[in-house]
């Protein structure tokens, strides 16, 4: 398979549109445009019956001790962990590309409903863990919510983008599923998949 964007250039700096926080004049980020990235696939393998989308951030620091804070950075070399910004599954086998804005477009405060996606079904992103607790924005955070690291991270984060092309028409999961549910769906099912990665950081001495 072969996975390309019209929103996204492997390897390089992702714009700030496809961000949920940006550099802020006052203070340090603001939300920003929130909207998904444009996917295409190609050379699928005739055996596909559906598709499933991912977006992983694969450098969210693993403790949390140094994050945000006025007077340190978030070294570089802290262990690093996954942070889930999207997925997508039972999009159906004739399908080929998902538009710029047609999952998510602009932050929704408590996050999006679980049934909102146009086509196929969300699973919860890692928003849900990260927010909770704070009174205006703790919620079930579906579908896309893109790049926010931390402002002080020593380091720009790599956000990789997949689509996996399975031979199972869809998977038995509801609305809200979790990244692990998905996952355990997907064994045994994949029969392809392709992905392109993009950059983003917050922390105005690397940007």
């Amino acid at each position: 398979m072969d996975l390309t964007s019209t929103s996204i250039t492997d390897g390089e700096v992702i714009g700030r549109d496809f961000a949920l926080a940006e550099p802020a004049d006052e203070g340090h980020v603001t939300f920003a445009g929130n909207n998904n990235p444009h996917l295409a696939w190609s050379d699928v393998p005739a055996t596909a019956r559906s598709f499933v989308v991912t977006c992983i951030d694969i450098d969210a620091p693993s403790v949390g001790d140094d994050v945000n804070k006025e007077d340190r950075e978030v070294p570089a070399d802290l262990e690093r962990a996954d942070f889930t910004h999207w997925l997508l599954a039972n999009l159906p086998s004739g399908l080929r590309e998902v538009e710029q804005g047609t999952h998510s477009t602009r932050v929704t405060p408590r996050g999006k409903p679980a049934d909102a996606a146009p086509v196929g079904v969300h699973g919860v992103n890692d928003y849900t863990m990260w927010f909770d607790g704070d009174p205006d924005l703790e919620g079930h955070w579906n579908g896309y919510d893109g790049c926010a690291p931390p402002w002080n991270d020593s380091i720009p984060h790599r956000y990789r983008f997949t689509v996996y092309a399975l031979d199972a028409e869809s998977l038995d999961l509801d609305p809200g599923f979790t990244r692990e549910a998905l996952t355990s769906a997907m064994t045994d099912h994949i029969v392809d998949s392709a992905s392109i990665t993009g950059t983003y950081t917050t922390n105005p001495r690397l940007r």
